[in-house]
């Protein structure tokens, strides 16, 4: 159908005047529901009607100023019965103005149902995110529990020293791969500025060497922390120190302290 051509015949503009055949009035509403283009020009016809009928308003005319331009002083009124409704016009106003209402009632579900579709696929991502998490994270803990249940892992608890008496840790030294993990749950969170140290020891004489910083201890759930460790350490103490670690423990902020069993 050539849309261009229709609109430009003028049988839309009989249509919105009520003067079309009851069957082309139907004819005309069932291409409407098929064409928008129809639909929007049946408006702008209506819209058009409707500034042109208030731009000629009876109200809006001046009969003295007529009367003196032509020279008349009187004026015989003729009375014009009322012309007969035309239902035909109404029913092509009507058809239209709920066709449009169907329209915005369809295009409005459809903006609904592909917000929902987008939300229901947001929230699919994020449950799969969160499955995945939850498998990486059993994965984790199911190999740190083989770690520090093998029977050739060192257990090093970690008490409290002077003032931090309630604080504790413990360390879980496998020599075989060099490497420590820390359990420094009965830590609290270090404060602004400071950050958590780990230094392995040596007693005669006692040596400290620095194993790193734990700067993530604050965002850490499980509060376990894997370091390497290639030293020959006899102990294991945490400090206290300035963000960035001290290249020497802290010892008024030495929190735990833990020797290792020497006994085979």
């Amino acid at each position: 159908m050539d849309i261009k051509a229709y609109i430009e015949s003028g049988i839309l503009e009989l249509y919105v005047a009520g003067q079309l055949s009851e069957q082309e009035n139907q004819d005309i509403y069932d291409l409407l529901h098929q064409h928008p283009e129809l639909l929007q020009e049946v408006l702008e016809i209506e819209s058009a009607v409707v500034k042109l009928t208030a731009a000629v308003s009876p109200h809006a005319i001046d009969f003295d100023s007529f009367k003196g331009k032509l020279g008349l002083t009187d004026t015989k009124v003729v009375d014009l019965k009322p012309k007969k409704p035309n239902w035909m016009s109404y029913t092509g106003w009507a058809a239209s103005i709920l066709l449009a209402g169907g329209l915005l009632w369809t295009l409005n579900q459809k903006t609904e149902l592909e917000l929902q579709l987008q939300t229901a696929e947001t929230d699919k991502q994020y449950l799969e995110t969160q499955i995945e998490d939850a498998r990486t994270d059993l994965a984790a803990t199911k190999n740190l529990l083989d770690v520090i249940r093998d029977k050739d892992i060192i257990a090093v608890p970690l008490g409290g020293q002077g003032d931090y008496a309630t604080s504790f840790a413990k360390v879980y030294w496998n020599k075989a791969d060099n490497t420590i993990y820390v359990d420094a749950e009965g830590l609290p969170n270090a404060p602004q500025g400071k950050v958590w140290q780990v230094w392995s020891l040596t007693l005669n004489p006692l040596t400290p060497t620095s194993l790193g910083t734990i700067d993530d201890f604050n965002t850490d759930d499980n509060k376990i922390f894997t370091i390497a460790n290639a030293n020959e350490s006899q102990a294991f103490g945490i400090t206290l120190e300035p963000e960035g670690g001290s290249e020497s423990p802290t010892m008024d902020q030495l929190y735990t302290l833990g020797v290792i069993d020497a006994t085979p």
